[in-house]
Order: C-alpha cells, then sequence, then structure tokens
C-alpha cells in the first residue's frame, strides 16, 4: 500500500479559495454572456419599431405588437403546460420507484416504559392518568365444591392389588 500524506490545513485553505476566485469568474463570465444573448435576440426578434407616421400607420404597428404578444403569450403558455405535465410524470415515477423499493421500517428500539408512563408522555404532563388493570378486574369468588367420598371402606382391602403393581415396576 502505498502512503497517504495529508493535506495541511494552510495547503487545503488555498486550495479552495483559488476554487472559490475561479469559480466567481465563471459565474461574472455567464452573467455577461447572458445578457449579450438577450441583446442579440432583442435586436434579431424585436426591431426598433419606426414611430415616423400617421395615426394610421402607428394603429397598424400597435396591431402587430397585439399579434406578436398574443403569439408569444400562446409560446408561454404551451411551455408551462408542458413544464407542470412533466413535473406531474417525475412526480408518478417516483412515486412508483417508491413503492417498487418498498418501505423500508426503521427497527424497533424495545423501550421499557409501564402504562402510566406511557399515557402520560402521550397526554403530557398535566393529565394525571392512573392505569391499574387489576382494578378493573371483576371479582370471582371461587366455589369450593366439596365431594362426599363415598370410600368408606377399609384401604386394607386393596393393599394386595397394590402390592402386585409394586412388583410390577420393580422386577422390570
Amino acid at each position: 500500500m502505498s502512503e497517504v500524506k495529508k493535506m495541511t490545513s494552510s495547503r487545503r485553505h488555498h486550495l479552495k479559495s483559488i476554487m472559490l476566485q475561479i469559480a466567481a469568474g465563471w459565474i461574472e463570465q455567464e452573467k455577461i454572456e447572458l445578457v449579450a444573448a438577450k441583446e442579440t435576440y432583442m435586436s434579431e426578434n424585436c426591431p426598433a419599431p419606426d414611430m415616423s407616421g400617421d395615426q394610421a400607420l402607428l394603429m397598424e404597428l400597435c396591431k402587430k405588437l397585439q399579434s406578436a404578444i398574443d403569439k408569444i403569450d400562446e409560446a408561454r403558455y404551451d411551455a408551462e403546460s408542458k413544464v407542470s405535465k412533466s413535473d406531474l410524470e417525475i412526480d408518478d415515477l417516483k412515486m412508483k420507484v417508491v413503492e417498487l423499493a418498498g418501505v423500508k421500517k426503521p427497527a424497533l428500539k424495545k423501550v421499557r416504559m409501564s402504562a402510566d408512563a406511557m399515557l402520560q408522555a402521550l397526554l403530557g404532563g398535566k393529565h394525571k392518568v392512573t392505569m391499574d388493570l387489576r382494578a378493573n378486574l371483576k371479582q370471582v369468588k371461587k366455589e369450593v365444591k366439596e365431594e362426599v367420598s363415598n370410600h368408606t371402606g377399609d384401604w386394607r382391602k386393596n393393599i394386595e392389588d397394590k402390592a402386585d403393581r409394586k412388583k410390577m415396576f420393580e422386577t422390570s
């Protein structure tokens, strides 16, 4: 790997100032070119009107200017409609790109917060809300059914059966 020398801050500032000077020169040049382009366009398309003449010639000149204004206004309207249509198409395409890419949901972090703290954060500090979930539960009494045991017999009667089962587990 080759060693990469870091640029000193004074050198970086010097280069940055030179770049800004060059960019400022380019901007000034563009402004001059724009003014010159406007002047040439106006001289080609809008010749100076001839004001010498009677009222009928001036009326004719006004009608020509009005018709030229109408043509330019139509061209401007057409250009605006094309631009607005293109903007709508661009917005639709952007929406399609977002739909195709899918909306990425950010990874949610686990937050340990009680229900009371969540409600207080949502409603603000002014509202005092307690959410005791256990208070809203119904109280249920457990009824214990006592089964009457019918086993009044002697436990010694079945002792032989139980002994056989015990032997069965021990021998295996």
